[in-house]
Formats: structure tokens, C-alpha cells, sequence
């Protein structure tokens, strides 16, 4: 029709492997994504029998024979392989494709990287968002998590990571074991849901797929994060909430590449969108791709502002994070969506004018290194940033 406009849509598929990829879509139908669908693969047909998703592959018929791939890659890698053909129909027609799965086990580890390797051969963009076995689940578990890591980190375009013994820091002794897991799924609903967002919503400044591909091919290391906020300065926190987990020293420190997309309601200012771009990416390589978009979302609550933020190309620190146990450590707050990374990384290292320029920062916990008490976190913003660190000297 005449005057009508039309956007393309573009097909977002979450593909779980394994037993913990089936979970975390299990966990995630309960709040389904608009014009996302899910499919879980896995080699134990008992365990896919339980899982949700509403559709299912089972792979490795004639390797596993049903019966799951245990703690053997090489099964869940033959039976990925054996299944090829139907994973590709699976596939089929999906503009963008995230993977999640649990590192350490057979399926999970040995399968995710070659549904990886047939998605990308497929001209897919392919996010893996991946999580690493618990301390208490021994050195063998571990030891296969990280070679699988080591598998998949050069067939994915994105790669999210969470070890799993951070979700202590955001749970207490009183917390479920469903509701424990619920937070780590809320990384991998938080970032399908963000780019879903980003493209299928007309807005102020659309954000077409062309952008996400921009940002998110071929990038490697990734930061996702969502932040809500309202009242006073709500720009300012919201981006602190989308860029720092609570919990954790999160940083977007040389990104290369940024998307972010700003939502409210028809309070939205333009001098809100100019405050948050300008705490974004004045913490980014100078050189980076920035790509934003802005829109109205009627299913916020009155008076709140939504950031969605994807940070990726992190090569400057990415050798110095692989060299470690934990390159790259994901958290969600207590409060709102927010989701961060933190890089094991020494802000000291920090050449001073850049120091500077630095419009926020996470708090540090130096009680036990220096027995003074820290300001409140009220206390503390209300100091620009370029005294705090003045201070700290």
C-alpha cells in the first residue's frame, strides 16, 4: 500500500545443547520472546522428552542410542556430526542464531561448536552464550569446559560467557535452586531479547539488522547488558545498570564495537539520548562502531528508561583474560537487568588522560585492604568522576 512502510523480519532462533541448554529454555518459556523461536538439541532423549522448547532435534541416534553423551565431547561431537543434514533444516531460514549450552558435560561441549561451524557455513550470525561448570564439580569437568571453550571461541561471531560459581554472589542461603538458575538465564533472555528489540521495533532511530551484523560479526569477546531506571538522572543510572553487574568490576574499556538502543515512554528527552550515547562511548575505543537506536516502549512502566547495550572486540585484553581461569565473568544485579562482564584487569594500567575521561566507574571494596570505611554509593556520585579518582591518589 501507498505511505505504508514495511521492515523486514528477521528470524531469531535459540538453539539449546545438551541437558543445560535444554533447562535454560525450559526456564525461558515460561516468559517467551516475540518472533524468537526455540529448539533444543540433545542426545539423551529422556532429557529432551522434559525439556519445553517446542521444538526438539534428537541427534545421535545410532552414537548415543538415546542415552546421552555423558562426559565425552567426542560422542556429542560425532553425534552433532551424524546429524548435520537435520540440524541444518533446523537452521534453516534463521537470520541470527544464539546458542547456549553448559560447558563441561558431552553433549553441550561436544556438540555446540559444530551446530556453530554448520551455522556460520550457512551465512548465519552466531552468538553462543555459555556457561562454566561449578568449582565443586570437580577438575575434570572444568578442565573439558575450558577445552570446549577453546573449541568454540573461533567458530561463533559473539561469544558470552558465565561460570556459574558467580551466581553465589547474587543469591543467598535462602534462595531456590530454580530460582538461582533463573538469574543466569536472565544473561541469555536479556541479550535475545535486546537485539529483538533493537530490529523489530519501529522507533525514534530504527536499528536495522545490518547494524547488529556490524557490530556483532566476527567480534569475539561480548558485554550485554540491559538497564532500567527512573527518576532524577535516570539516563545516567540506566547505563550504569546496562554496563556494570553490582557484584562485579565490569568494564567496557576498548570496545570496538557498540550497540545500544534507549526506550521510554513519551517523556523520553533528546537530552537523555545525548547523555546516555555520550557515558557510552566515552568509555569505548575512540575508533569504534557506534550504532544506536531509540524508540517508545509501551510495555515499560510509567516514567522508566530502558538501556540495551551489546559491547564486543575486545581484543586489546583479550589474550591477557584467556591467560587466566575466568576471561570473561558475568553477573546479574540484585536489582533491574543488568548485566555485566568483568575484566580481570588493573584500572591503574589506565593512561591518565583516559582515566579521566571516564564518566563512571564500578566502586571498589578496599575495607579489607585499608580498614576505611566506603561512602556511599549516594555519597559517592554525587562527586564527579574525575574527583573521585583525583582522591584516590
Amino acid at each position: 500500500m501507498k505511505g505504508v512502510r514495511y521492515r523486514p523480519v528477521v528470524k531469531i532462533k535459540v538453539i539449546g545443547v545438551g541437558g543445560g541448554g535444554g533447562n535454560a529454555l525450559t526456564r525461558m518459556s515460561k516468559d517467551p520472546l516475540r518472533g524468537v523461536e526455540f529448539i533444543a538439541v540433545n542426545t539423551d532423549l529422556q532429557d529432551l522428552d522434559s525439556c519445553e522448547a517446542k521444538k526438539k532435534l534428537h541427534i545421535g541416534k545410532t552414537v548415543t542410542r538415546g542415552l546421552g553423551a555423558g562426559m565425552n565431547p567426542e560422542l556429542g561431537q560425532q553425534s552433532a556430526e551424524e546429524g548435520r543434514e537435520e540440524i541444518e533444516a533446523v537452521l534453516q531460514g534463521a537470520d541470527m542464531v544464539f546458542l547456549t549450552a553448559g560447558l563441561g558435560g558431552g553433549t553441550g561441549t561436544g556438540a555446540t561448536p559444530v551446530i556453530a561451524d554448520i551455522a556460520r557455513d550457512m551465512g548465519i550470525l552466531t552468538v553462543a552464550v555459555v556457561t562454566k561448570p561449578f568449582s565443586f564439580e570437580g577438575s575434570v569437568r572444568a578442565r573439558i569446559a575450558e577445552e570446549g571453550l577453546a573449541k568454540l571461541r573461533d567458530r561463533v561471531d559473539t561469544l558470552l560467557v558465565i561460570p556459574n560459581d558467580r551466581i553465589f554472589n547474587i543469591i543467598d542461603n535462602n534462595t531456590p535452586v530454580l530460582k538461582a538458575f533463573d538469574k543466569i538465564d536472565e544473561i541469555l533472555k536479556n541479550s535475545v531479547r535486546g537485539v529483538a528489540d533493537m530490529i523489530t521495533s519501529s522507533g525514534l532511530v530504527n536499528v536495522d539488522f545490518a547494524d547488529v551484523i556490524a557490530v556483532m560479526k566476527d567480534a569475539g569477546i561480548a558485554v550485554a547488558g540491559v538497564g532500567v531506571a527512573r527518576g532524577k538522572d535516570r539516563a545516567l543510572k540506566a547505563v550504569n545498570e546496562a554496563v556494570n553487574s553490582p557484584l562485579l568490576e565490569s568494564s567496557i574499556d576498548g570496545a570496538k564495537g557498540v550497540l545500544f538502543n534507549i526506550a521510554g515512554g513519551r517523556d523520553l528527552k533528546m537530552s537523555e539520548i545525548s547523555e546516555a550515547a555520550q557515558l557510552i562511548t566515552a568509555n569505548v575505543d575512540p575508533a569504534a562502531k557506534i550504532i544506536f537506536g531509540a524508540h517508545y516502549d509501551r510495555k515499560l512502566k510509567r516514567g522508566d528508561l530502558k538501556i540495551t547495550l551489546i559491547a564486543t572486540g575486545f581484543n586489546g585484553s583479550s589474550q591477557f583474560i584467556r591467560e587466566h581461569e575466568n576471561f570473561s565473568l558475568f553477573g546479574v544485579g540484585e536489582e533491574g537487568e543488568g548485566v555485566g562482564v568483568a575484566e580481570i584487569k588493573d584500572e591503574d594500567w589506565l593512561p591518565e588522560d583516559e582515566a579521566k575521561a571516564r564518566p563512571f566507574e564500578k566502586k571498589k571494596n578496599k575495607e579489607e585492604k585499608t580498614g576505611k570505611k566506603e561512602k556511599s554509593e549516594e555519597e559517592i556520585w554525587e562527586i564527579p568522576a574525575f574527583l573521585r579518582r583525583r582522591k584516590k591518589r
